[in-house]
């Protein structure tokens, strides 16, 4: 049997990462890739009923596991739960092109295994502080493509945008960086091509979609 393409999305407590996936699997869909999605909560599917009730997929091919212990378990020392959903979607659906896989909400030092994805991006927001480069957690250094999200709300939370710019790069050492926000767009070009042309290998998007109101419904 074939199987997709998976692609982890991880990062802290509320930067955004359901968010990420309802502005970026349209666009995903739009390509003509058939996507799903496995979510990870502590106790509940909160975050798949959220994704089922947007209506980015049908609803079967959105799947939530509970975790019931440390997220950085189930995504990292020990899997199973995760590698058995997307077999579940797999079987399913057996022309699945990626299966995107979001953690629940974690810290810096959080990592996907390579058992269960191929690569992972790691979200932070700029409302944990413009330090978040100089901590050099785990997730942010080693994740295959960060996202700085919110970035629109630096002003307002005392968080300087020009210091994450220039201090992110360094502790990446050249690994990419996008920097989004998710309500109007700015930013998901990045994102959306940094999955077509390094996970799936496929030509990248020609739109702009900078500056575009009412392409996510939250950060």
């Amino acid at each position: 049997m074939a199987t997709a393409a998976r692609l982890g999305i991880g990062g802290p407590v509320g930067s955004g990462k359901t968010a990420l996936l309802e502005c970026i699997v349209p666009l995903l869909t739009k390509q003509g890739i058939e996507v799903a999605i496995v979510t990870n909560d502590l106790l509940t599917t909160e975050d798949a009923e959220r994704l089922k009730s947007g209506g980015i997929l049908p609803s079967n091919r959105i799947i939530g596991v509970e975790t019931g212990s440390c997220p950085h378990t189930a995504i990292r020392e020990d899997p199973t739960m995760n590698i058995l959903a997307v077999q579940d979607l797999e079987q399913v659906y057996p022309n699945l092109d990626l299966i995107l896989i979001e953690s629940g909400g974690d810290n810096l030092a959080s990592t996907f295994s390579y058992d269960l994805v191929d690569a992972y991006i790691f979200v932070i927001d700029v409302g944990a502080g413009d330090d978040i480069p100089r901590k050099k957690g785990p997730g942010f250094v080693q994740a295959d493509l960060v996202v700085i999200n919110k970035i629109d709300l630096a002003s307002y939370v005392n968080a300087n945008l020009d210091l994450i710019r220039e201090q992110a790069p360094v502790y990446r050492q050249g690994k990419p960086i996008a920097y989004t926000n998710c309500k109007t767009g700015v930013g998901l070009n990045e994102v959306v091509n940094f999955i077509l042309e390094r996970i799936l290998f496929r030509s990248p998007l020609s739109i702009d979609l900078s500056g575009k109101e009412g392409v996510g419904s939250r950060e």
